[in-house]
């Protein structure tokens, strides 16, 4: 099991990615813009984000941090843009953690499958901390 920080962007994900890495000594940073997500489950692409940064990561220290850009259609308030990244290979522990911490809360993306994930889930627990859960390997 892993939990990891996500830090999410209004439009300039891409150049804090390039930041960090570079700030870390870190090797080249994995990007994927929203342009290239396969078809199938999961969000459509937006023509207007396409060039957004849907996923990224830095790894140094021993540690991985991933990185995003927020679509426009989503809040994003600075100060407030990380959250948590669970990722578990067991899918009745995921789900039992996903259903405990939207009591209260707030459910941005319901449990389900997406293109990077057999079972994924995004929730603001009643706290106001943010949760991705993901199915992991």
């Amino acid at each position: 099991m892993a939990i990891q920080a996500y830090i999410n962007f209004r439009g300039n994900c891409r150049e804090a990615v390039k930041f960090y890495a570079k700030a870390f000594d870190a090797p080249e940073p994995k990007i994927m813009a929203f342009g290239d997500m396969p078809p199938g489950p999961g969000p459509t692409p937006d023509p207007a984000t396409k060039d957004l940064v849907m996923h990224a990561e830095v790894e140094f220290a021993g540690s991985k941090i991933m990185f995003s850009d927020t679509p426009p259609s989503m809040p994003l308030t600075p100060g407030d843009n990380i959250t948590l990244m669970v990722q578990v290979s067991d899918p009745e522990q995921l789900t039992r953690w996903f259903n405990a911490l939207k009591v209260g809360g707030k459910v941005f993306m319901d449990l389900g499958p997406q293109f990077w994930s057999k079972l994924y889930g995004y929730v603001v627990d009643k706290f106001g901390i943010g949760w991705q859960l993901s199915l992991g390997e």
